[in-house]
């Protein structure tokens, strides 16, 4: 069998701090070595389940942070930045998806660095007029091809929605956020004891057929709502695209993996745009 784990950083335990999350800041070392524990617990864990083969992709910023040195022979590592369909690639062929050090989606109350994608470029993203967090994109992308998710593990608040949207994956809950910058966490000891149990529960609900894949309906519209109208004045040239407001753009795609490359699209533009003008 074959699992795919998807790893964030900000909804990881004790990340609370912007000095956590890019290369070169005082505490990135220290996030890199919270993720790469948890990944360790979560694929060992997973091999002992019965997976002989366990996908991990690396999925923030610049898609460096897993350590590898550790990383044992049964663990294929996906790395680097830019890459097709960002945070879900290649989960084709995989019997399931893990989510792990996911965070709430954009204007979340009280959680740790909420936002959907790009927080610097993004304010809500829409799928067939659900605002969407990353997790629920990706279970869609991964429901396309018939991979269903079987376990989430971060931010309190994002669990919230995998309840409502796919209510027989396991969860495990990382973090409580006080603000976006501020969260209670427990143990590392006891929170690889907690995933450990859950992937078992959730490799049992697997084998008995008690999960699903997420699928989105096809045609499916995108909808992105920009922090600027530059941005909107952008990605609106693609062809298709049809301009709402000032800020928010649609576009109606054949299915959920040309929605997600035209997000992946937008993205990159708007990023060109804030390159050129913010100095």
């Amino acid at each position: 069998m074959r699992a795919y784990i998807s790893v964030d950083l900000e909804g990881m335990p004790f990340i609370v701090s912007v000095e956590h999350l890019s290369v070169g800041k005082a505490l990135y070392e220290e996030a890199r070595k919270i993720a790469t524990e948890l990944v360790l617990t979560v694929a060992k864990t997973l091999k002992n389940e019965g997976f002989d083969e366990i996908v991990v992709a690396d999925s923030h910023g610049p898609m460096v942070n897993v350590k590898i040195e550790n990383l044992p022979e049964y663990v294929e590592l996906i790395r680097g930045f830019p890459r097709p369909t960002s945070m879900i690639v290649d989960v084709e062929g995989s019997d399931a998806v893990l989510f792990l050090g996911y965070h709430a989606k954009a204007k979340t109350l009280r959680a740790t660095f909420d936002h959907t994608y790009s927080g610097s470029l993004i304010r809500s993203v829409k799928i067939n007029g659900i605002e969407v967090s990353e997790y629920l994109l990706n279970a869609y992308y991964a429901g396309h091809f018939g991979v269903p998710v079987i376990l989430v593990a971060g931010d309190a608040k994002l669990l919230e929605d995998v309840e409502k949207f796919t209510p027989w994956a396991e969860k495990v809950v990382f973090k409580k956020a006080f603000s976006r910058y501020s969260a209670k966490s427990p143990s590392l000891k006891s929170l690889k004891k907690e995933l450990e149990d859950s992937i078992k529960n959730a490799v049992s609900k697997l084998k008995r057929g008690e999960v699903k894949a997420l699928k989105a309906d096809a045609p499916v519209t995108i909808e992105v709502s920009f922090v600027s109208s530059g941005y909107a004045d952008v990605t609106s040239l693609l062809p298709g695209s049809e301009r709402l407001d000032g800020v928010t753009v649609k576009y109606t795609a054949k299915n959920i993996i040309e929605a997600y490359k035209v997000l992946e699209l937008w993205v990159f533009a708007g990023a060109g745009v804030k390159s050129i003008v913010v100095k």
